[in-house]
């Protein structure tokens, strides 16, 4: 059943093969898509958070490129405990995405206020896009 539903793309193997070989090269342009889109929205956030580090006066800004420390980063922006890393790493392992996403929200309402925007500015995190236009804003606004 599966040859003949095959073999209904055409009786020639080399169509076949050409088939297979368009297949396969487009999976490749998508999976190097994906990978460019995600090193460019990691470099936009590395970017922000630096900046916001910056702006905020918080010490070690180089901190926004590396993975796990820019959660540190985080927290010391929020002005929070260290030990707020370690939460948040746990919560990774144990509760899953709601526990990241509510502490990643208080500590971004912490860093709006700090840069005299309204905390309520992080609730719009959870928007996907909208995010990333939220952490622009809250980077590169100039002062009131």
């Amino acid at each position: 059943m599966i040859f003949e539903n095959w073999m209904m793309f055409g009786n020639d193997t080399t169509q076949q093969a050409a088939m297979v070989s368009a297949l396969v090269s487009l999976g490749i342009a998508f999976v190097i898509f994906m990978i460019l889109l995600c090193l460019a929205v990691y470099i936009y956030v590395a970017f922000a958070l630096m900046t916001i580090a910056k702006k905020t006066n918080t010490k070690n800004r180089w901190m926004a490129w590396i993975p796990i420390l820019n959660f540190y980063l985080i927290t010391q922006i929020a002005k929070q405990s260290g030990w707020w890393t370690l939460i948040l790493l746990a919560s990774f392992i144990s509760f899953g995405g709601i526990a990241i996403l509510a502490v990643a929200i208080w500590m971004f309402w912490l860093i709006a206020e700090r840069r005299k925007l309204p905390g309520w500015f992080s609730l719009l995190l959870i928007i996907p896009i909208v995010n990333l236009v939220i952490l622009g804003v809250i980077a590169w606004k100039k002062k009131r």
